[in-house]
């Protein structure tokens, strides 16, 4: 649209507007080929290193949350557990927490489980949950959540029970923490993503 209104000489724009047009496209067109280019690399390492290529087998999991769990997460066998990995309240030596597990309180013997906290390593928990929202087709990218609605059920029994009973960003954080734990026990066992 911007393109269009500076190549129209027609056009009634100021010249100062169409400067800046200009200098804005032009760090656009910059910006956009840094950002295909530092993709392409990401894709290419993504299928040459193994951790990267394991953690791909994920559904929901692309390159560049692959890319920053490796780079971001402390070594993942120091977690006794992929609730640990997942949990905000554990505090970890390196302080890198996901929080994509309800707080726990107790009294009496019963536990409640309370909201999910914000704290911890946001980069990795907000792309968890963007790929527990979407997931890579043929077609594009389309919504995981939107689909099991829109379809009515899907083949993970889990996953349509939740979202026929919870709203679906609460859906979407319940998967991203699912993620989060196989991402810890694939991790931690060196092995490939297997559907149960």
């Amino acid at each position: 649209m911007l393109e269009n209104a500076l190549e129209d000489e027609a056009t009634d724009l100021p010249s100062p507007v169409r400067e800046m047009g200009t200098i804005y496209l032009d760090q656009i067109a910059r910006l956009t080929e840094v950002i295909e280019q530092l993709a392409d690399e990401l894709e290419a390492a993504s299928k040459t290193d193994a951790q990267l290529r394991r953690l791909c087998t994920i559904p929901g999991i692309g390159p560049v949350t692959a890319g920053a769990v490796s780079a971001f997460a402390p070594d993942l066998d120091t977690f006794d557990t992929g609730r640990n990995f997942a949990a905000s309240c554990w505090k970890h030596a390196s302080g890198v927490t996901l929080g994509l597990v309800p707080r726990q309180r107790s009294t009496g013997g019963k536990t409640k489980l309370g909201s999910v906290s914000k704290m911890g390593q946001t980069d990795i928990r907000r792309l968890l949950i963007v790929g527990a929202s979407c997931r890579r087709h043929a077609s594009g990218v389309t919504s995981v959540i939107r689909w099991v609605v829109r379809k009515g059920g899907s083949a993970n029994r889990w996953l349509a029970a939740l979202v026929a009973r919870k709203p679906r960003m609460v859906a979407a954080v319940a998967l991203a923490n699912k993620m989060a734990r196989m991402i810890w026990a694939m991790t931690t066992k060196k092995e490939d993503y297997r559907m149960a």
